[in-house]
């Protein structure tokens, strides 16, 4: 299998430059972006499995590292949803040549559908949404709201609290700044939400991070879009398994099939 080509894409000026790391695999439009979850990179096992897919079928394939992500630049610490989901539209933007279909796993699937809520409203929407448990308005649903008042209290005065992680030792850093940007981009408490195209969510239901019944109010306010929602009964919130790999790989291949 021929090795996808690596891009460095400079994103910001001043304290605010990072480079972006991408990898782009020539082939048939509408290419996939491939957008990941928090703390995780474009050699997971998901973005593996869809560029594998792509090489075998001549489909284009685009996947890369947020800032402090991976092997891109920047501080972790730095990030939040305004800065993450500017990298992801500049990627989209320079990388892609017709409307893409974002495949987008927890925090990727919310910045997937944030992506596709703004290109809508421009005129200019995706070709498809894929999205893998999307930890949708997870700044605020799935950590502030969640947290008691000590850990609140520590994010607001020390701007940091780590969260403990099964997948990582070192934890997950929250910080204040997360969770303040975060508030700008919240968009659960509309009556209904629009991206102009076809939608397949895919769900474990014993997801412990982001609960199946996110995933059902999502479906509940795409009241207008062509939604399926996929649950996996005994999935987990990382959908990795084999038999996990192989459903995204059929739900990509149908949707790609059908734009």
């Amino acid at each position: 299998m021929s090795e996808a080509e690596r891009t460095d894409i400079e994103i910001g000026e001043g304290e605010e430059a990072r480079r972006i790391a991408v990898l782009r695999r020539a082939g048939t439009s509408p290419d996939i972006v491939w957008l990941g979850g928090y703390r995780s990179d474009m050699a997971g096992t998901k973005a593996e499995a869809l560029d594998r897919w792509g090489a075998d079928n001549g489909q284009g394939v685009v996947r890369f590292d947020y800032s402090g992500h991976g092997v891109s630049g920047g501080d972790f610490l730095d990030g939040s949803i305004s800065r993450w989901l500017a990298e992801s539209s500049t990627v989209i933007e320079t990388c892609t040549d017709a409307p893409p279909v974002l495949v987008g796993s927890s925090m990727g699937g919310y910045l997937a559908l944030l992506t596709a809520l703004g290109r809508h409203a421009a005129g200019n929407p995706v070709a498809g949404l894929v999205l893998l448990a999307p930890a949708v308005d997870m700044t605020e649903r799935l950590m502030w709201e969640e947290f008691p008042g000590a850990v609140r209290a520590e994010i607001m005065d020390k701007g940091v609290w780590v969260e403990p992680s099964q997948y990582d030792p070192a934890g997950n850093p929250i910080t204040r700044k997360l969770i303040e940007d975060g508030r700008n981009y919240l968009i659960m408490d509309r009556a209904t939400l629009q991206v102009g195209c076809p939608v397949h969510i895919v769900h474990g239901r014993d997801d412990p991070d982001v609960p199946l019944g996110l995933s059902l109010e999502l479906v509940s306010r795409l009241a207008h879009d062509d939604v399926m929602l996929t649950v996996v009964h005994d999935g987990d919130h990382r959908l990795s398994r084999e038999q996990d790999i192989a459903l995204l790989v059929r739900v990509v291949a149908d949707m790609v099939a059908g734009v």
